[in-house]
């Protein structure tokens, strides 16, 4: 399981094992640095995202941890400066590899399902959105049971689309 969170790039010539721990070294520094940027500006932010992602995916697979956490800090940044397609585009990156490296109910499956859905309305795809929303509730109803108010709120979002 752990093996499968950071795959590495399958190249005809294999990164060498220095070559790999290196970049898991500057993955956590680069972590870091974001962390610590919470005052740059915006754009500065998504920069360190966008250079780094490309940086790191010469040698990990876009299912990597590291790749997938600053993928998450870009959609976290584009959803901030209302850049819905730019967050859809990371999002529809990170669903799939969360949902083999989460549980099968986890909550963080379905909140990332839940900002699909919303981006997808958002941006006139209702047939997606529906079915990004749907994926959540399930998730959720199994996680929280079926009564739960944020269950009843998200199938009201759904009515009222």
């Amino acid at each position: 399981q752990d093996k499968e969170k950071l795959e590495i790039c399958k190249l005809n010539d294999p990164p060498s094992a220095e070559t790999v721990k290196d970049m898991i070294k500057y993955a956590r520094n680069v972590i870091e640095e974001f962390r610590r940027a919470k005052h740059y500006k915006y754009i500065e932010l998504l920069e360190i995202c966008e250079l780094s992602l490309d940086k790191m995916g010469a040698v990990f697979e876009d299912s990597n941890v590291y790749m997938l956490h600053m993928m998450y800090q870009a959609m976290g940044v584009c959803l901030y400066v209302q850049d819905w397609e730019g967050a859809l585009c990371y999002g529809q990156k990170i669903i799939r590899p969360y949902s083999k490296h989460y549980p099968s109910y986890s909550l963080n499956v379905a909140s990332m399902w839940l900002k699909l859905g919303r981006l997808y309305m958002a941006l006139q795809n209702r047939t997606a959105g529906v079915k990004a929303l749907k994926r959540a509730i399930a998730i959720m109803e199994v996680a929280h049971g079926k009564d739960h108010p944020y269950i009843s709120e998200i199938k009201k979002e759904l009515e009222d689309h």
